[in-house]
């Protein structure tokens, strides 16, 4: 905790997501979390450096701060519960990949296929999906192969 201008300012590592040292900055007063490139807002997970399952649980430690506002690193930002409903669908992008590939990872897809039988349904009309989806798929299988440490 630091205190600046009487203003009290947490930097937290909720876990690995993003990266492997993704830091965010929450105001417990104003309930407001900055959370760097934990959240992007409608931009496909860019998991070429991520940890998804960690991901996950890093969204769902954040969510359990209950801050107000929600700040992502990418994206719009609109009122208070927009961004509550977007951080969720943003968790619900991470849980989609992650099962998707887990689905094809266990039916023995190789990863070079598995982009193309890949259903990432809403989340492949968000931005970057395209540019984005092998490297996330990667990541998942890296994790379910026991590659990341």
């Amino acid at each position: 905790m630091l205190t600046l201008g009487g203003r009290e300012i947490d930097v937290v590592f909720l876990g690995r997501a993003h990266t492997g040292g993704d830091l965010e900055v929450y105001l417990p007063r104003e309930k407001i979390l900055f959370m760097s490139e934990v959240f992007v807002n409608h931009i496909f997970p860019s998991m070429a450096n991520g940890f998804p399952t960690e991901w996950i649980e890093a969204l769902k430690k954040a969510e359990q701060l209950d801050p107000a506002w929600y700040v992502p690193a990418h994206g719009f930002v609109d009122s208070p519960a927009v961004m509550q409903e977007e951080e969720r669908a943003f968790r619900g992008a991470l849980e989609r990949i992650l099962a998707e590939g887990k689905r094809l990872h266990d039916a023995g897809t190789d990863l070079e296929n598995a982009s193309a039988s890949a259903r990432f349904e809403p989340y492949d009309a968000w931005t970057r999906a395209a540019n984005n989806a092998y490297a996330a798929l990667k990541r998942v299988y890296m994790e379910l192969d026991g590659q990341l440490k």
